[in-house]
């Protein structure tokens, strides 16, 4: 881990999603000293949504006692293809961006350098520097929500690779004979591909208790509804679960095979949810399928950050980027 340095003044660091953002304010010696969190309202457009931004970030700091002009920096992590070097959004589906100078936008706006990063990237980076990656120096993290990002720490550095792209698992191929839509690892890990796989089965006439807890309104289902009727042992949830499991397992066995990591750190809200277990099956399958022997004994960790993580990476971003200038 690159060695804290000096840094005069707060932080912010920014989670910025397609339908949330959350926002934090951090001290130099790394605590989290103010929050808000505000809707995105993507549909507002990027006007509307920097606005909110802005003022998140008000209130962030009306909470933290600070005011705007004493931050040092402020960092974001935002969906989609990011080049973290220029500061530009390349292409965010889910907030119908492209091309974005986003870093240029806020800075000139509040009058604070502004650092962006890929969301997967800043979370990891933030379990790299603060919670379950600690200690290593090759890690790899993998968030399971309604899609599935990555990120990769090498070398005590999160790496981009030649494209500023690295860290994409979650569009690699795992069944590539499958129909399109359904041949990458998103297609079928995330919790959204989950979902539909169980509302397929419920509607083929397999039994499930997800039936009751949604009261039939199948939209219902969460990554908390999974992890209830996982826990109360529902037939077909387990059947599903476990067979995700070993789908996202090979994936990250490959990754580790080819990597020869250290460590994994599971994250986002399906892995929330379904915690220690769901770790485990990751892990189990994982070590099983890494190549060679020395490489089954990868760790494999649930994130410690949980939510924050997005939040504290952002911030650590913004302060080495200040840092190294």
């Amino acid at each position: 881990m690159p060695p804290a340095k000096a840094i005069k003044g707060p932080v912010v660091g920014v989670d910025l999603g397609g339908t949330n953002m959350q926002i934090g304010v951090v001290s130099p010696d790394r605590a989290l000293i103010g929050e808000s969190k505000r809707k995105t309202k993507a549909d507002e457009g990027l006007d509307g949504v920097v606005t909110r931004l802005i003022s998140g970030i008000e209130e962030a700091c009306a909470s933290a006692k600070v005011n705007l002009r004493e931050l040092a920096a402020v960092g974001i992590g935002a969906p989609g293809a990011v080049d973290p070097e220029e500061g530009v959004v390349l292409e965010a589906v889910n907030l119908r961006w492209n091309d974005v100078p986003l870093a240029d936008i806020l800075t000139k706006r509040m009058g604070v350098p502004t650092f962006l990063d890929n969301d997967v990237n800043v979370a990891v980076y933030g379990e790299y520097r603060m919670g379950a990656g600690a200690g290593s120096k090759h890690l790899l993290g993998v968030w399971v929500g309604t899609g599935i990002g990555g990120g990769l720490i090498l070398n005590d550095a999160l790496y981009y690779g030649h494209f500023m792209t690295a860290g994409e698992i979650g569009h690699t191929l795992i069944l590539p004979g499958n129909p399109p839509g359904s041949r990458s690892l998103e297609h079928n890990c995330s919790r959204t591909a989950v979902v539909d796989r169980l509302v397929r089965l419920i509607r083929s006439n397999r039994k499930s208790v997800l039936t009751k807890l949604t009261e039939g309104d199948y939209e219902g289902i969460k990554s908390k509804t999974i992890a209830e009727a996982f826990r109360r042992k529902d037939e077909l949830t387990v059947e599903v679960v476990e067979e995700t499991a070993q789908l996202l397992g090979v994936a990250i066995a490959n990754c580790v095979t080819l990597l020869s990591l250290e460590r994994v750190v599971l994250g986002g809200g399906l892995t929330e949810a379904l915690g220690d277990p769901w770790v485990e099956l990751v892990k189990r399958h994982a070590r099983k399928f890494a190549f060679p022997e020395r490489c089954k004994k990868v760790d494999i960790v649930e994130s410690k950050l949980m939510d924050h993580a997005g939040v504290y990476g952002a911030a650590m971003i913004a302060m080495d980027r200040m840092n190294n200038r």
